[in-house]
Order: C-alpha cells, then sequence, then structure tokens
C-alpha cells in the first residue's frame, strides 16, 4: 500500500488526496520548507510548520496557510498528518503519514549536525522513508560547523587587519542566518559590521520575528567606506559579477557550501576562499538518517540517487526513486549539482 505516489503535479498522497511539495498548483499542499523548489506559489492551502510562517510568507505574499506545531497531528481523509523537525532550515520538516497501520516519513530535505537557526532532527520511525541524496557520495563528509566558522572568522579578522572587505557568499536562506548566528558563538563580532544583500535581510527579518537571535546587520547603502573595508558581507551567489559588488573596492571573497568539499569548485569560480558548510545531510548523516528511522524501504527523490539506491540495496533494503522537479528551478541553489566537471570528479572519487 503507497501512501505516496508521483503524478504530474507533485508527490500525492491518494488516501489523504492532498500532495507534498508540488511543483504545479494543487487544492492542497503540505509544505517541508521554504525554499523554493518544494515551496511553490499558486496552491489553495498550505500546510507547514508552524516555524516556518513568517518565512513562507516573506518568499510566496499572502497565502492561505495553515499551521501546525511539531508533534502535533491533524487528520486528512483517512490519514493521520504530523510534521517533525527536519534540521535543515528554519520551520522545515519532515511529514509523518499513517494510514491503517502504514507509516511513510517524507524528509524533505534534512541535515544532522543541530545549530541554533532551526530545530534540530528528530528521527521519525517507520516502514518506508522518502529521502534526499543532494549529498550522497561518500566524498562529502562535513567538519564540525564550529570549525569551520572559526575558518571564516579567521579569514575576516586577517581581511580586516588589511583593510579589505570579506564578501562571503551563501545562499539567502538558511545559510546566511546560519552563519551570523555562529558568528556569535564564535565570538567574532569584534570584527567588524556584518552587511547583508538586499536579498538576504527579509529573510533576516522572519528568523528575528520568530524568535531566531541573529546579531545586528546593516544594509551596504548605510555603511561608509571606512567601515566597509573592515566588514564581512554576505551576499547570495547571484550577486557575483554584478555593479552591487563594485562598491567593495579591492576586497577578498569566498563562499560557504556542500560543493567547496570539492577541488575544483572554488577554482572555477576564482573564489579566494571555499568553507565547507552545507545545511544538508553528508554521506554518513544520509546513512545514520535511514538507519535511525528503521524502515525497510527507502525512497530517494533527488541528489545522487543512482549511487544511493545502489548502496541501499547493498546494504539489505528494498530502495528505489521518485522522479522528482526538486533540483530544477533553483530554489535550493544548494541543492543543485555543480558544474559538469566537478560533478564528475565526485562520482569518480566515490568509485
Amino acid at each position: 500500500m503507497d501512501l505516496v505516489v508521483v503524478k504530474p503535479e507533485g508527490l500525492y498522497c491518494p488516501q489523504g488526496d492532498f500532495y507534498i511539495d508540488p511543483w504545479r498548483p494543487v487544492p492542497r499542499a503540505i509544505i517541508t520548507h521554504a525554499h523554493r523548489d518544494h515551496a511553490h506559489a499558486g496552491h489553495a492551502h498550505y500546510l507547514a510548520a508552524q516555524a516556518s510562517e513568517l518565512v513562507l510568507k516573506a518568499r510566496l505574499g499572502e497565502i492561505t496557510l495553515q499551521t501546525l506545531p511539531y508533534g502535533e497531528s491533524v487528520v486528512q481523509k483517512d490519514v493521520t498528518v504530523s510534521l517533525h523537525p527536519a534540521g535543515h532550515v528554519l520551520g522545515s520538516a519532515q511529514v509523518r503519514l499513517e494510514h491503517r497501520g502504514e507509516v511513510w516519513v517524507v524528509s524533505g530535505d534534512y541535515k544532522l549536525e543541530a545549530e541554533v537557526t532551526c530545530a534540530p532532527f528528530e528521527p521519525v520511525r517507520c516502514h518506508t522513508f522518502v529521502s534526499e541524496s543532494t549529498f550522497g557520495l561518500p566524498i562529502y563528509r562535513w567538519r564540525p560547523q564550529a570549525e569551520i566558522l572559526a575558518d571564516i572568522a579567521g579569514w575576516w579578522r586577517r581581511n580586516a587587519r588589511a583593510q579589505r572587505a570579506s564578501v562571503l557568499f551563501c545562499y539567502a536562506f538558511g545559510k546566511a542566518q546560519r552563519i551570523l548566528a555562529g558568528l556569535r558563538t564564535a565570538d567574532a563580532l569584534d570584527i567588524g559590521k556584518l552587511v547583508c544583500h538586499g536579498a538576504i535581510e527579509p529573510i533576516n527579518r522572519a528568523y528575528r520575528a520568530t524568535g531566531v537571535d541573529l546579531p545586528p546587520t546593516h544594509n551596504v547603502a548605510d555603511v561608509g567606506k571606512a567601515e566597509l573595508s573592515s566588514a564581512l558581507v554576505l551576499a547570495p551567489p547571484s550577486a557575483g559579477g554584478t555593479p552591487w559588488m563594485r562598491r567593495f573596492g579591492d576586497f577578498s571573497d569566498g563562499f560557504a557550501s556542500g560543493w567547496m568539499q570539492l577541488r575544483g569548485a572554488r577554482r572555477r569560480r576564482s573564489l579566494d576562499r571555499g568553507f565547507v558548510l552545507s545545511d544538508h545531510a553528508d554521506w554518513p548523516g544520509l546513512n545514520d538518517a535511514i538507519a535511525a528511522t528503521g524502515a525497510s524501504r527507502v525512497i530517494i527523490t533527488h541528489g545522487q540517487i543512482a549511487v544511493m539506491v545502489r548502496w541501499l540495496q547493498q546494504q539489505g533494503f528494498d530502495a528505489g526513486a521518485f522522479a522528482t522537479e526538486f533540483e530544477d528551478d533553483g530554489g535550493d541553489e544548494e541543492a543543485q549539482p555543480p558544474e559538469a566537471a566537478a560533478q564528475a570528479e565526485a562520482v569518480e572519487s566515490a568509485e
């Protein structure tokens, strides 16, 4: 009895007559998180975790949104639905479905390392686990977040002493806020001003209004030239090479992403520094999360599908895949595979 199937609109639960993260407009949608490849405009009704409300509205505008605290359940026709923390970004949730004793969990995107900007990942026991596999290759193994944040702080401090702005490219929703909060933990706020691109500030406001403690940030227009020379500037990757960058003069640039694990990724982007910091589970994390569910069946939705399915089958799982569109529109930029050459490098390293 399949509780989730793939339809042209997205992942569909026939017994409950609703969709999970659909990519085309539908009457009822459950949203795992607010990245744009999972949360699309145009649905008649949305259900999401309570903590995601302000971020969803910041990204989608006014929508008909029902929210649910983590762990509480609602019944949709014959299916009991509850949402559980995924640890990916603010408000990210795994969707637990129960129908006549059968339990499925659709994980959305997730990471296992806990941090202060979102609720930590919670393993949920189930019969079938629907999982991502963005970084589903053995080459992807993350160092502890505290070490990466210390590296970022050290790079920023050295640049500030040399009177060079530090421009750190990172994804506007999730990664930027994780870095901001982490710099407070790393005791690095004495170095200079924190400046955020205009695409990041609305998300910062939503995080703060939800109760996440972020340090003060500034718009670039409000910071003088002298202060910019010692500032850390957070900007989305799309800002690179645009006229917006000219105001920083002789700056040093870096990129915070799981893709920086690949030797050639930083070189191909002509970056000064690459920091391996991801909001997705690495290879050990994916395996640990799957094992913690107790599921005998695993379905992979996106990422390194062929490698992960083959590996899981070798470990004795009933493993397969769903064809989804979660990577196709750039909503979660980190979920996008790197350039073809870098991707080939990663696959070759895994074989």
